[in-house]
């Protein structure tokens, strides 16, 4: 906590430094386009492309609620934030908003009234999208149907309701500047970079923040925690991240959501259902391009060996309740159930996802999944025999992760009952207590 204070004490500073009160970002844009019927409607069929490709259906539309209407609870450290309505209503929505305003939201991260957005909306990655995409993307948005809806006030705590506070976090965390392609790469590097960068804003998600939630640049794209998961390391890291996976590989799990190498599972189901399923195939290749060019992040350190005793019982639950889909040896089957041996996401540092899925699957009626062979939940699994079996399949077919315990277990599905009372629901044996959370890493 003392560094969390000691960091909040610094965006103090730094947003007094920067000035008081709401203050627009200058946006210099030339006139209006104007453009005949057709030309109208290529570009806001181009929008409706990129808006899929920036995914911005996912937060924008709560459950059981109109498409960009908002209303979406986004979790964030801090509290909760309700994503707002994005449809051309003049009241609720941005229906009343001009040219320039869009701009400043997309690239500045301000909304209609100089206000700071908060980065739970993803404006240090959205300021490199090209202001003819952006343009793009507003004609398409300003076509969807007018939806009056207000989205519920954030629930965020005393400091971080104090908007103020925003101007600071920019100057440490948020530089604007639209993508520039990069010299001596080829067009499909700097296609796949502009999308993984800017509009797809993956780092988001799969990067490690710092205690003031800013992404940690030197760290970029190597695995980070969202609302309870873990988002993978997409380096080349042959262990933990993409190393292993071919660029067909990842144009396969982009497109369909599995792979020989796992299927999606969590928020990222719902990305390639809504987004990166709908994109073309030279696009998916451009990504995988970039991405196979992303030098491995820092081995983990091999863990030592879990006790016997651990893996022992943790094969047995794995015999009876994982063998027929995964086979005994861990090695899956091909585009259906995937490997779990050399899987990155089971080697990962962190063992949340792996307890996740074992406790919720990966498919329900909400977020199915997009291969439509999704994992059975176990919700019935103690903590104990949870903690055995993610042992013993990040020990063995040649895993070589640390062992998981029962406190890591319990506070997942803690995590898990308070976002989803009956998703695990507390099994028949008693739970061990969640443990104190860890303090967070200097």
């Amino acid at each position: 906590m003392k560094g969390m204070r000691a960091g909040l004490g610094m965006i103090a500073a730094l947003a007094l430094a920067a000035g008081l009160g709401a203050c627009k970002a200058n946006v210099k844009l030339g006139a209006e386009p104007q453009a005949s019927p057709e030309q109208q409607a290529a570009l806001v069929a181009k929008g409706h492309y990129l808006t899929q490709a920036g995914d911005c259906a996912a937060c924008h539309t709560r459950p059981g609620g109109e498409e960009f209407a908002g209303g979406r609870a986004l979790e964030t450290p801090f509290g909760k934030i309700y994503a707002p309505n994005i449809t051309p209503d003049k009241a609720t929505g941005i229906g009343a908003w001009t040219r320039a305003d869009f701009h400043r939201a997309v690239h500045h991260g301000q909304d209609d009234e100089g206000q700071n957005l908060y980065p739970a909306f993803s404006y240090p990655f959205y300021a490199k999208v090209k202001d003819e995409d952006v343009d793009a993307i507003r004609a398409y948005l300003n076509t969807v149907p007018a939806v009056s809806y207000t989205a519920p006030k954030n629930e965020l705590g005393f400091p971080f309701n104090i908007r103020l506070l925003l101007k600071g976090w920019n100057l440490l965390h948020f530089r604007s500047g639209v993508w520039q392609d990069q010299a001596g790469k080829s067009a499909e590097w700097n296609r796949g970079a502009y999308l993984v960068e800017g509009l797809g804003h993956c780092g988001a998600c799969h990067t490690p923040k710092n205690l003031m939630g800013g992404d940690v640049k030197e760290r970029l794209l190597q695995g980070g925690v969202l609302e309870g998961w873990f988002a993978s390391d997409l380096t080349g890291n042959k262990k933990t991240g993409l190393g292993s996976w071919s660029e067909q590989d990842i144009v396969d799990f982009l497109k369909t959501g599995i792979n020989s190498h796992t299927s999606a599972y969590g928020g990222m189901a719902e990305v390639v259902r809504l987004s990166t399923s709908k994109l073309t195939d030279e696009d998916l290749k451009a990504m995988a391009v970039y991405l196979k060019s992303k030098p491995a992040s820092r081995t983990q350190p091999v863990a030592a060996a879990p006790r016997p005793a651990q893996l022992t019982a943790g094969k047995a639950v794995y015999d009876k309740n994982c063998a027929d889909c995964h086979v005994p040896d861990g090695s899956g089957i091909p585009s259906l159930f995937p490997a779990l041996a050399a899987n990155a996401n089971v080697n990962a540092h962190t063992p949340a996802s792996v307890i996740q899925i074992i406790l919720t699957g990966t498919g329900s009626a909400e977020n199915p999944s997009p291969g439509g062979t999704g994992m059975t939940a176990f919700p019935k699994l103690t903590n104990k025999e949870v903690a055995d079996v993610a042992t013993y399949v990040r020990g063995s077919f040649g895993n070589k992760a640390p062992a998981v315990t029962e406190r890591e277990v319990a506070r997942v599905r803690a995590e898990v009952n308070r976002r989803n009372p009956v998703a695990a629901a507390p099994a028949s044996a008693p739970a061990a207590a969640p443990a104190p959370e860890a303090p967070a890493a200097k």
